[in-house]
């Protein structure tokens, strides 16, 4: 039987892989390479409003997490791709449902949101 993690448990280390999937690009990548691999400007198209050193910093962190592959292609001019891994295929089930849920819940979030002053 595997260890018992806590997430709940301040040095737990499930914790920074919540992190991870909390963090702010990180749920728009993963979604992105649903299709298949993709080239850095083609992610940066895909995904409106993110900074060049953003998407770098993602890909990096979640490339050193196993979530994704880079694969590098020895031509010229230089071709990278960067794909989901079986792990990061495994986190589209969650993230979908998420997505799901909030694209379904706009609307509630919008009217909750106007009935209070923002802090």
């Amino acid at each position: 039987m595997g260890r018992a993690y806590n997430v709940m448990a301040a040095t737990c280390p499930s914790r920074t892989v919540l992190q991870r999937i909390g963090a702010r690009w990180t749920v728009f990548v993963v979604n992105a390479l649903d299709g298949g691999p993709r080239r850095f400007g083609e992610l940066k198209t895909h995904i409106r409003g993110i900074t060049s050193k953003a998407l770098t910093e993602t890909l990096r962190s979640l490339e050193a997490d196993g979530l994704i592959s880079r694969h590098e292609y020895d031509e010229n001019p230089p071709r990278v791709e960067y794909a989901l891994t079986p792990l990061g295929r495994s986190l589209l089930v969650p993230l979908r449902a998420v997505r799901l849920w909030a694209e379904e819940h706009v609307p509630d979030i919008e009217t909750a949101r106007a009935r209070r002053p923002a802090p």
